[in-house]
């Protein structure tokens, strides 16, 4: 088990934030929870620690929210993010944590910065489409894998659908609980669940329901327009994080 006490000062609030987020509040400002340990410890050992606590708060999630969800955006996403947990776990040896991380901050932004500046909240909301669902699916597969940052190429497809707040909500709890029941292989195959991270998760693992119950309690008090709002502005945060992180990989 880690014992720094410099890292739980930066688990602690990481695992609270992924937590609200898993109850349905904020959206990606569960993306928050890798860069925050990764201040302490490598990306890798930080996306290790949390892929237990992620699939138990999974669990809590779809207590929290069965029964709703949009199956059609599930059918078609599900499936590509498998794929993109393949190409991630086949792609391991060559890909780094750094460059996801600009990959997706820059996706992030431009769709932070198109929502406020092209007032996408006027916008009718779009019907689901097949080929944009599989291909969003899939980089929300890789990034999750990768480091758990599926979040924005997940809303990418999602958020212009404007499914009602609790709706939109559920069906993210199952899709994403799908995708880290999936990853768990693959983190097994590369050795990444050694004791020391196990035990580690298992420490951490008590602030996950209470940070959930928080986040559920968070979405019924809050209007649907402001809910949204909060999710885009998470979203805009968490880009200018990871670009900020991931640009040292551009150079030696």
């Amino acid at each position: 088990m880690i014992t720094d006490p410099w890292f739980y000062a930066a688990a602690v609030p990481a695992v609270f934030l992924v937590g609200l987020s898993k109850g349905g509040f904020g959206g990606s400002i569960a993306m928050l929870g890798i860069p925050l340990m990764s201040l302490v410890i490598s990306p890798i050992q930080a996306a290790a620690i949390m892929l237990p606590i992620l699939v138990v708060m999974d669990m809590v999630g779809l207590l929290s929210y069965r029964g709703l969800y949009d199956a059609q955006v599930l059918r078609i996403m599900v499936p590509g993010a498998i794929v993109g947990i393949l190409v991630g776990y086949l792609t391991a040896a060559w890909v780094t944590a750094d460059h996801v991380k600009l990959i997706v901050g820059c996706v992030a932004l431009i769709f932070s910065l198109n929502f406020w500046l092209g007032k996408r909240m006027q916008a009718a909301a779009r019907t689901n489409h097949v080929p944009s669902g599989l291909f969003w699916g899939a980089i929300a597969g890789f990034t999750s894998f990768v480091s758990h940052a599926g979040g924005p190429p997940y809303q990418m497809y999602t958020l212009p659908l404007k499914l009602e707040k609790r709706l939109f909500a559920g069906t993210a709890i199952i899709f994403f609980s799908a995708v880290n029941m999936v990853k768990l292989v693959p983190y097994f195959l590369l050795g990444q669940f050694s004791s020391t991270n196990l035990t580690t998760s298992a420490v951490l693992l008590p602030l996950a329901p209470v940070a959930i119950l928080i986040g559920v309690w968070a979405v019924t008090k809050i209007s649907q327009d402001l809910f949204y709002r909060i999710t885009y502005s998470a979203v805009f945060v968490v880009s200018l994080k990871l670009i900020h992180d991931g640009l040292p990989s551009l150079w030696p």
